[in-house]
């Protein structure tokens, strides 16, 4: 009688990696970068314990670090000194961001620059748009989003991240884009992004918590699995080159159900609170860190992400270094 024996493929390291069907690679991942106003800052994060505010004139060395550890793609996220109603720093030529893209692009032109295209942290009441009737007016919002995408496209990045949940900001980004000559600046659209618990220490570090009420009118529900679909199909056929789902760990399976439904590249978002637990739990003896970043961040890949953004990027690009995943 034919036995079957699956511990045969599991006897070694050697026919375990033989075998191994999801691989971690550096290439995955795409590292945050908060970037403030001033000179000579940098400042460590109190929610994001080994993450930084930098001022610009303070990047090149961290720039320089990523580029070593053979990291290749950074998101940039400003938090300005000055606020208002309709979040102008957001689109200002010498705005935090914009600054901040024409300084990397000056240091390395072989770092990938992508934008977060949100109004959250400049704006003095918090939400992602403009508050007409106390809510946020969508279509009135689509026009500061596309500004403020050419405004980075203009200082040079490489890719723009709208991560609002405004409806059709995806065309009108694409077409403003278009109309003025960047073709070829890249989408990687917040197609899935729910309105969860785990954005506290982001919010803390980019202080963008809103001032009042929440954002249950434009992020998702975190009960719905369908309309993660609809929301990623409208998006790709309004033009974004990536989707991507937020936060990840909470949200495997939708990253599972996009991964079956489109062939397009999924990017996942480790956020602040998935990172901000595992520090902690870690600063506390509870855990392993690097085993359980290690397995947390598979588990993403595994369930169908291509693209990775995370606060552990430079701490999982130094333990593949030191030994292969």
């Amino acid at each position: 009688m034919l036995k079957h024996r699956p511990r045969r493929l599991r006897m070694n390291n050697q026919i375990r990696s033989l075998v191994k069907e999801t691989r971690l690679c550096i290439d995955d991942l795409i590292y945050p970068i908060f970037l403030v106003e001033g000179n000579n800052i940098k400042k460590e994060i109190s929610t994001l314990p080994g993450c930084y505010h930098f001022s610009v004139d303070m990047i090149k060395k961290e720039i320089e670090e990523l580029v070593e550890l053979g990291i290749k793609a950074v998101i940039l996220f400003g938090v300005p000194d000055i606020k208002d109603e309709a979040g102008s720093e957001a689109y200002k030529e010498e705005g935090i961001v914009q600054k901040g893209i024409r300084e990397i692009k000056k240091l390395r032109n072989d770092i990938m620059v992508i934008s977060d295209v949100c109004m959250c942290q400049y704006t003095d009441h918090g939400h992602c748009g403009i508050i007409e009737n106390n809510g946020v007016d969508n279509d009135k919002t689509l026009r500061y989003l596309s500004k403020i995408a050419l405004s980075h496209a203009l200082a040079g990045a490489d890719m723009v991240a709208p991560s609002d949940m405004m409806d059709e900001r995806v065309a009108a980004i694409r077409e403003i884009l278009d109309d003025n000559g960047f073709k070829d600046v890249s989408i990687m659209s917040y197609s899935a992004k729910y309105s969860s618990a785990f954005y506290g220490p982001f919010r803390a570090a980019a202080h963008s918590t809103p001032q009042f009420g929440d954002r249950k009118t434009y992020q998702m529900d975190p009960c719905n699995s369908d309309e993660a679909i609809r929301e990623t199909e409208l998006d790709i056929m309004e033009g974004a080159d990536i989707v991507m789902v937020k936060p990840a760990l909470s949200y495997l399976d939708i990253i599972r159900r996009i991964k079956d439904n489109f062939n397009v590249p999924i990017a996942a978002y480790n956020v602040s609170g998935e990172y901000a637990m595992i520090k902690a739990a870690a600063n506390l003896g509870l855990v392993d860190e690097k085993a359980v970043v290690i397995e947390m961040l598979t588990s993403i890949k595994r369930a169908g992400a291509d693209i990775i953004i995370t606060y552990f990027a430079k701490d999982l690009a130094r333990w593949i270094r030191e030994s292969p995943l």
